[in-house]
């Protein structure tokens, strides 16, 4: 008859104190309360400690930038331009830009795309609008 060996551990010494029964049956279910018993000895961390991190995570500040850049299209850029393109969206440095028809499409693309480009890099910093993307829709 060979003894098998429990997978249950101690638990931690700051953990809240199991009964003898609690133990018994954990063992016997092959249970390891390890992991719980360090979950509920975690100490608790202040909000402004966590918060951080969670909105680098979330990314709020780019999304922000490129809601910002959707609403400064309007004034930034001529009006008669403006009339016929407006931008469709931006992902990973590219604005997509809808153009109501062919004739300006061609302009924007020949004669205006360098100054659009310019213009929002100017305002927003050249790593948020890196190309531009047009197409008529």
């Amino acid at each position: 008859m060979t003894l098998r060996r429990p997978v249950f551990t101690r638990a931690l010494a700051t953990a809240p104190p199991r009964s003898a029964r609690d133990e018994v049956l954990a063992e016997w279910r092959r249970i390891d309360l390890g992991p719980l018993a360090k979950g509920q000895t975690m100490a608790a961390r202040a909000v402004g400690d966590v918060l951080p991190g969670v909105l680098d995570r979330l990314g709020l500040d780019r999304r922000r930038a490129e809601a910002e850049v959707l609403k400064a299209w309007n004034h930034l850029l001529d009006p008669r331009l403006v009339a016929h393109a407006q931008p469709a969206g931006l992902r990973k440095g590219t604005l997509f830009v809808t153009v109501d028809s062919s004739p300006w499409l061609d302009e924007i693309v020949r004669y205006r795309r360098h100054e659009i480009l310019e213009r929002l890099q100017h305002c927003f910093g050249k790593e948020l609008v890196v190309r531009l993307s047009f197409r008529v829709g």
